[in-house]
């Protein structure tokens, strides 16, 4: 396959995956501003919230920090903090909570030695390699097929990395999720008027993750079809 036919068809999966990210991209971002209207019972900001789950699961070493952004929420397992945006840490809403609690989940995972996470956290300083060489490694490989074949295959190991990884990160998340609503509706913070609210806002915020392992995984398939001589003009 002639180069400018790869970087076609390269671009061609690129957008359609692109397109899905920004959908779901946009129905989260609408999905959390419809829910930040509807408050909790029991009035806990997503602060109140991460340190009263924290405290649930006796877990004391973990603080709660404020950070820039919309929807940067993250846990950071070096640091042990979990960082809410100010919409999460300030807010007494569904969203927030559930926001809150998914993060909290995170740290939960890691004091509980959860498998998943483990295996993520060995694999961030592949990943961190291989994302920064990939893509010249695989443009490289795709000029040089015909006379060096070995350096694509050296791009479709690299790029595996990052793939294995993204599909690592899916039971991560939906793991979290899964302790977050299971702890919000035990504890009371949402009720069955708006559990399901909590509930369909990890759902969509998980989707982002799915279409993006599935990105990765159509791009990988892809170059290893174009190595092994399965595409043809």
């Amino acid at each position: 396959m002639e180069p400018q036919h790869v970087n076609m068809n390269i671009w061609l999966i690129f957008g359609v995956f692109m397109i899905l990210s920004w959908i779901v991209s946009a129905v989260l971002k609408s999905k959390f501003k419809k829910y930040s209207k509807i408050p909790t019972d029991g009035g806990l900001t997503g602060r109140d919230v991460a340190e009263k789950m924290l405290r649930d699961n006796g877990i004391y070493d973990v603080r709660v920090e404020c950070v820039q952004g919309q929807l940067t929420d993250h846990y950071n397992p070096d640091k042990k903090t979990i960082n809410l945006s100010q919409d999460v840490y300030n807010s007494r809403s569904i969203a927030a909570a559930a926001v809150a609690a998914h993060e909290t989940g995170h740290a939960v995972q890691h004091s509980t030695a959860y498998a998943f996470l483990n295996l993520r956290s060995k694999l961030v300083p592949p990943v961190s390699f291989a994302s920064k060489w990939v893509q010249w490694v695989l443009l490289a490989g795709v000029i040089l097929m015909n006379t060096f074949p070995a350096l694509l295959l050296a791009g479709i190991i690299l790029f595996a990395f990052t793939t294995v990884f993204s599909f690592v990160t899916l039971p991560v998340e939906i793991n979290a999720s899964r302790r977050a609503l299971v702890w919000l509706e035990n504890t009371g913070i949402t009720s069955s008027m708006n559990h399901d609210k909590a509930q369909d806002a990890l759902k969509w915020a998980a989707y982002t993750y799915v279409v993006a392992a599935l990105g990765s995984l159509a791009t990988l398939l892809y170059y290893i079809m174009i190595f092994t001589g399965g595409s043809r003009d």
